[in-house]
């Protein structure tokens, strides 16, 4: 089993910064792609960033330019930098673990969230 913790969330004003972060501990062998998503209210969870095992990055396009994903693979952790925060970024984030066991097939962990939230 792999757990997650998250940490960094908190209230920010429009313009500020946050830094998440996700680590992952327990019977780790070997952690693959990594990701952070947001559900904000009334709205369905969506993919904000990810970052494969040899760290290459995706984001989604509200986010590019301010936010930056990263990860410590010594540490097994995951970072997300938030810059120039508006608003709309306001939701609970999740963290997102891909993580593979000898004889096991390759399976997602999920943190249990962090709220973010940003006011005007």
């Amino acid at each position: 089993q792999v757990q997650l913790v998250e940490s960094g969330g908190g209230l920010v004003q429009a313009g500020g910064s946050l830094r998440l972060s996700c680590a992952a501990s327990g019977s780790i062998w070997r952690i693959n792609d990594m990701g952070w998503y947001r559900q904000a209210p009334g709205k369905q969870r969506e993919l904000v960033a990810h970052i494969t095992d040899d760290g290459n990055t995706n984001y989604v396009d509200s986010v590019k330019g301010r936010f930056t994903i990263f990860r410590d693979n010594p540490k097994n952790t995951v970072y997300l930098q938030m810059n120039s925060l508006k608003p709309e970024d306001t939701a609970v984030y999740y963290c997102n673990v891909e993580h593979t066991a000898p004889y096991d097939m390759r399976r997602a962990y999920w943190g249990q969230g962090t709220q973010v939230t940003v006011s005007s």
